[in-house]
């Protein structure tokens, strides 16, 4: 199995998004991301947060996972965060699973992730997507505020590499502070481990948008 579009689903979560967010200033990204972790029929989402961040984009993610069915579970630093984070979910009737813990030690619990998001605040941002579980029928990697990370130099084949998982493409958006998406394959498909008379029948054709910025990664068999 493989992840699968549902635009329906995806239209509901963000209705419903707009609704629980109408006074949040950091809507258009809950919006967008909750439309896209329902409309990827997400089974697992998982999140960072830490003491003081801005709840739209929780709430979202909560409401994409009742729309789902799916659990969404959100990794915290310590108790203080996960008392705030608690409350303020209950004000806003939401219930998610919390974790608390350094991500780097969590994430080994974790398996099976299809929808992840994490904040470019962070500077163990990349190593945390870098040790996440992904589920075998593929999984969309979010990472919030891209514009103020300060590594720079990150690529997600970088995140991917030596992980037999194939980037089927990317983007960036300049949606709030910026939203760097990624989609990866699912598990089983073509990897770097193809034999000589695969490679010889098919190749890979890299485009990137001009207007969008979108990169599309295209096999092209002979």
């Amino acid at each position: 199995m493989k992840l699968v579009w549902s635009p329906e689903t995806a239209s509901k979560a963000y209705i419903d998004t707009v609704k629980f967010c109408e006074l949040s200033q950091e809507s258009g990204v809950a919006e967008l991301i909750s439309a896209m972790a329902a409309g990827w029929n997400a089974n697992f989402i998982v999140e960072t947060w830490s003491k003081g961040g801005i709840m739209a984009t929780s709430i979202g993610l909560s409401v994409a996972s009742r729309h789902t069915g799916g659990r969404h579970v959100c990794i915290v630093p310590d108790e203080q965060s996960r008392l705030e984070y608690v409350e303020r979910m209950v004000e806003a009737s939401m219930t998610p699973e919390v974790i608390v813990g350094e991500a780097e030690e969590v994430m080994d619990e974790l398996v099976g992730i299809d929808f992840m998001v994490v904040d470019c605040k962070r500077k163990d941002f990349a190593r945390i997507l870098r040790l996440a579980k992904l589920s075998s029928r593929g999984a969309v990697l979010v990472c919030k505020n891209a514009s103020l990370r300060t590594a720079s130099s990150f690529k997600w084949r970088s995140v991917l590499d030596g992980r037999s998982r194939r980037l089927v493409r990317s983007v960036f958006l300049p949606v709030g502070m910026g939203l760097d998406i990624a989609h990866v394959a699912a598990s089983g498909g073509n990897s770097g481990s193809s034999s000589s008379s695969s490679s010889s029948s098919s190749r890979w054709i890299k485009h990137i948008d001009q207007q969008s910025g979108e990169e599309h990664v295209i096999r092209k068999v002979k």
